[in-house]
């Protein structure tokens, strides 16, 4: 059994068409259209969404185009076209959220769905504790010294007058947290860390606007630094945790209890 959210065109969204980067100006994107509506929650999992022909009149599109538009989310995963019943939102195990695409969406659109939310800060928590333990380990004189400027960067900014503090702030906190993916010194995490700025950048400027404590935010992540930089796998890895919870508690979100890093007994310091 599916929900169908809407099979036609809503008058409210009627004539919302997001810009696309992608696309030109010779016509609408029921890519981008559709891409806004799944990613900020209008559609969920399960979901139908519009079906061909009422997008092809509402945009004034022939068939094949808006087929075209379709299959660009269908080949990301997030919609799945199923014989008899029109076309479906998959759930979001789903999402190819490691192509550069999708991330995009992720941040332009994704801000106002907390199961989205969810899924990013549940990933990070799995993930960045381990890979804090490992640039404590492994950090060069060069990858901490990015830490700290990245560091420095959020510290100025956090203080700074002017409209454009917050997003620098923004801005040097995702530096600084891409900078100890890199101090792992592993090809893989330094790479993965740039296909995940994206996700990571909307979860970080989201917490960062709605903190009511943005001094203990800070004090946190320069103990996450301190710990990397004294070599002290175990603390960076709890360092980590704690950053991470800040952020949870921040956006309002519970994460959820399958965690890798709760509970567990650390290996000893190296």
């Amino acid at each position: 059994m599916f929900n169908i959210c809407e099979d036609r065109l809503d008058p409210e969204w009627s004539s919302i068409v997001p810009p696309s980067p992608a696309t030109t100006s010779k016509r609408p994107s029921v890519t981008e259209y559709l891409a806004e509506a799944i990613f900020s929650g209008r559609y969920q999992p399960g979901d139908l969404v519009p079906r061909e022909v009422d997008l092809s009149a509402q945009f004034s599109l022939n068939r094949s185009a808006v087929r075209s538009d379709i299959r660009q989310l269908v080949d990301a995963g997030i919609i799945e076209r199923i014989s008899g019943h029109g076309t479906r939102v998959r759930d979001f195990d789903a999402w190819n959220i490691l192509d550069p695409q999708v991330t995009d969406w992720m941040t332009r659109y994704a801000a106002p769905n907390p199961d989205i939310q969810r899924e990013i800060l549940a990933f990070r928590l799995d993930v960045e504790p381990w890979v804090a333990m490992t640039a404590a380990r492994r950090a060069t004189a060069r990858d901490l010294v990015a830490i700290e400027e990245a560091f420095e960067g959020m510290e100025r900014e956090m203080y700074a007058a002017g409209s454009n503090a917050r997003r620098l702030h923004s801005d040097h906190d995702i530096a600084f947290h891409v900078a100890i993916f890199k101090a792992t010194r592993n090809i893989v995490w330094s790479q993965l860390s740039h296909i995940l700025r994206p996700s990571i950048y909307l979860l970080i400027e989201m917490s960062n606007e709605s903190s009511t404590d943005p001094e203990a935010s800070l004090e946190r992540h320069r103990e996450l630094m301190e710990a990397i930089r004294a070599r002290q796998p175990q603390t960076a890895f709890r360092a980590a945790e704690a950053v991470l919870a800040g952020t949870a508690e921040a956006l309002g979100l519970q994460p959820g209890d399958a965690i890798l890093g709760s509970g567990v007994e650390l290996p000893p310091s190296a």
